[in-house]
């Protein structure tokens, strides 16, 4: 991203600052604040090992108006214990004493390496300078602040008109690997200066949530650490609280473009990837059934493996869908096709492919995998990307 790439939201100001987590050269804490008065809406990880400062954040959340959220990277503070819900807890009190806020005003965020304690000092030490250099100007840092084993930064925005207004929806996210749906080893945060009803922005982000970050897959892996949270300030143009006001679903569909967008960045950015595919299932009998399918096929390791060799081993497909436990599939009913190439035409090879028909388009780093499976009328689709040796170079020295 360029440098001044993702535009301010009137309402909040961010700072990243160098403190030292790893042994890195970088900035690698972000402080937020939010105005007062903004509504805050998340979604966090269902892992049941879930990290300390998921534990301290859900808790903050409902207690009352939020007003500031600190990211680390470089250390998840999971699988910590007492201390690390201590150490979360600290993080908040020293980001409630550089502004003038309440403590369960803060939201902590961590993310890194599990199972070792926060070097709680420098943190705290780190938070006065980062409540001295806020400035509304300042996602693109904040962007690179928050990753871990990501190669670039991910942001996405856009700009839409409420009423006489127009309003902006910027966001950032990291993540990588560990990425499974119901949230990933990924954080997001996305913020407009629209007001919207705090019921109303509850549901937005599980609707938005649900189609982005939660049709995405790098390795089925759930992490302990995912969060994703929005923020309406309510700086600009008048309380959205109608779900049908035609305002208020421009202003839905730019939310979902920038969390769809950070997701598939996420995707397009997994650990060693080399392609970047699109898992659509039709003709399924419900979309819970057809997410399924789409998953089968998306994590199976041999479909990965085979999109990382470009080579289009279609039985493997074939495999991953009979493995999705669909409850009396006909084979002789499934379809299937890369991009516009029929490779399985009722359950069997289709007899106008050619194997070459099929390594052209698994020649391509982006393509599109749709399964037909021929018994309703229920579509689904989700993103996914292959597994490489680089991906297991860097989980196995991840820690190194």
């Amino acid at each position: 991203m360029p440098e001044t790439s993702l535009p301010a939201v009137p309402g909040i100001r961010l700072a990243s600052v160098p403190a030292g987590i790893k042994d890195w050269q970088r900035d690698d804490l972000l402080l937020l604040e939010i105005a007062p008065g903004a509504s805050v809406a998340a979604t966090f990880t269902q892992n049941a090992f879930c990290a300390a400062p998921v534990t301290v954040a859900r808790a903050h959340l409902g207690s009352g108006s939020v007003r500031a959220l600190l990211v680390n990277a470089g250390n998840a503070n999971a699988a910590t214990g007492e201390r690390g819900i201590s150490d979360a807890r600290a993080c908040c009190a020293a980001v409630a004493d550089a502004l003038g806020i309440g403590p369960e005003q803060v939201l902590p965020f961590s993310t890194g390496v599990i199972g070792e304690h926060l070097p709680l000092q420098r943190l705290v030490d780190a938070i006065p300078f980062a409540a001295g250099s806020l400035a509304g100007e300042a996602w693109d840092a904040a962007a690179a602040a928050i990753m871990t084993t990501d190669t670039r930064a991910k942001g996405a925005s856009r700009r839409v008109k409420v009423g006489d207004l127009w309003v902006t929806v910027t966001g950032i996210a990291k993540g990588s690997g560990m990425i499974q749906p119901n949230m990933a080893t990924m954080l997001a945060y996305v913020a407009t200066d629209a007001a919207i009803d705090q019921a109303l922005l509850d549901t937005l982000v599980r609707e938005a949530v649900d189609a982005s970050f939660n049709r995405i897959s790098v390795d089925g892996d759930t992490s302990t650490n995912d969060a994703c949270v929005l923020i309406a300030t309510g700086a600009t143009g008048p309380l959205m609280s109608d779900p049908g006001d035609t305002d208020y679903q421009r202003l839905k569909q730019a939310v979902t473009e920038v969390h769809v967008e950070l997701a598939q960045a996420i995707v397009r950015d997994g650990e060693g990837a080399t392609k970047f595919v699109t898992v659509q299932v039709d003709g399924a009998a419900s979309p819970e059934e057809a997410l399924r399918v789409a998953f089968e096929v998306g994590e199976s390791p041999l479909v990965k493996t085979a999109l990382y060799a470009s080579d289009p081993n279609w039985g493997r497909l074939v495999m991953a869908i009979g493995n999705a436990g669909v409850d009396r599939l006909d084979p002789s009913g499934v379809d299937i096709y890369l991009d516009d190439v029929q490779v399985v035409e009722a359950g069997g090879r289709a007899p106008g492919y050619s194997e070459a028909a099929g390594q052209a388009v698994f020649d391509r780093a982006e393509f599109r995998v749709r399964v037909a499976l021929g018994r309703g009328a229920c579509s689904e689709h989700i993103w996914t990307c292959d597994f490489s040796h680089e991906y297991v170079t860097i989980n196995a020295e991840y820690r190194s």
